[in-house]
């Protein structure tokens, strides 16, 4: 299952946002490695809801790697705002996962994600730590829903200072609840070389448990509630070679105002991968 293009990329996010970009699927049956590096284009970087610099754009990069199918992989993703002026809140983002399915070829198919993140800012001065950690679980049922390529899931997220000198806030420590439905469909393609391509819907709806993730210290005491939502679709253009180009148009929705006073965001997302 795929998420944001960013996040996304990972957990789009995220995805994350979810990512931070786990694809659900069950473990191939091959042991080779594999992986995927990729750059991603914002024009304006959300993250769970948080404008993370503050209304500008950003560039991602990430490095993912599937351990020989073993279920395990770790992945790196730097964040960098274009604009000059947020250099102390570029943000490093190392995860260690494990993904695996339960319950095959059942209405009841599980697959899932484990994973542990270290937020690192390593721009900021000795004395003012921002870094954060993370624990998270997804949870995807690929077969739950009577319509093929409906996909519901589940994103369970806990957060915490990574360190003791953090001058983060005490509702950097909590945790977020994501729901989350996605639908892929194949179209024919627009371009000689691409026969036909996925497009994927997403839509997903953040319970904040009172959690900031606002680095630049702009909402403090967020409320606990249901946060935001985000709508969004985007497709994956085969380029040959394993390269991929992925653009995205998501739009966000602001249901309450204490972790994004500004109005409702849109913005779009351009990323390139290679695979292998």
């Amino acid at each position: 299952m795929r998420q944001f293009v960013c996040l996304t990329v990972v957990l789009a996010v995220a995805a994350t946002t979810w990512a931070q970009d786990w694809e659900g699927d069950v473990l191939p049956v091959d042991n080779d490695l594999h992986g995927t590096f990729g750059v991603t284009y914002d024009s304006q970087y959300v993250w769970r809801g948080f404008d993370v610099f503050a209304n500008r754009s950003a560039v991602h990069v990430v490095a993912d790697l599937n351990l020989f199918n073993s279920g395990f992989g770790i992945s790196a993703v730097g964040h960098r705002a274009n604009s000059s002026g947020f250099e102390a809140n570029e943000r490093w983002d190392s995860t260690l996962y494990y993904q695996n399915g339960l319950f095959q070829g059942g209405p009841g198919a599980t697959n899932f994600r484990l994973g542990w993140v270290y937020y690192a800012y390593p721009h900021r001065n000795s004395g003012e730590s921002i870094d954060l950690q993370e624990g998270h679980a997804i949870l995807s049922w690929p077969s739950l829903l009577p319509i093929k390529g409906l996909c519901p899931s589940y994103v369970l997220v806990k957060t915490w200072p990574a360190r003791s000198d953090s001058i983060l806030p005490e509702a950097a420590s909590g945790f977020l609840h994501i729901l989350m439905l996605d639908y892929g469909f194949t179209v024919p393609g627009v371009l000689p070389n691409i026969p036909e391509h996925l497009i994927r819907l997403h839509g997903e709806i953040i319970y904040n448990d009172g959690v900031t993730l606002d680095t630049l210290g702009r909402f403090p005491n967020p409320d606990h509630g249901w946060s935001n939502g985000v709508l969004g679709v985007s497709t994956d253009l085969n380029l040959g070679s394993s390269i991929t180009l992925t653009p995205g148009l998501f739009y966000q929705a602001r249901l309450e105002d204490t972790i994004n006073d500004t109005s409702d965001d849109m913005w779009f997302s351009l990323g390139l991968t290679y695979s292998f």
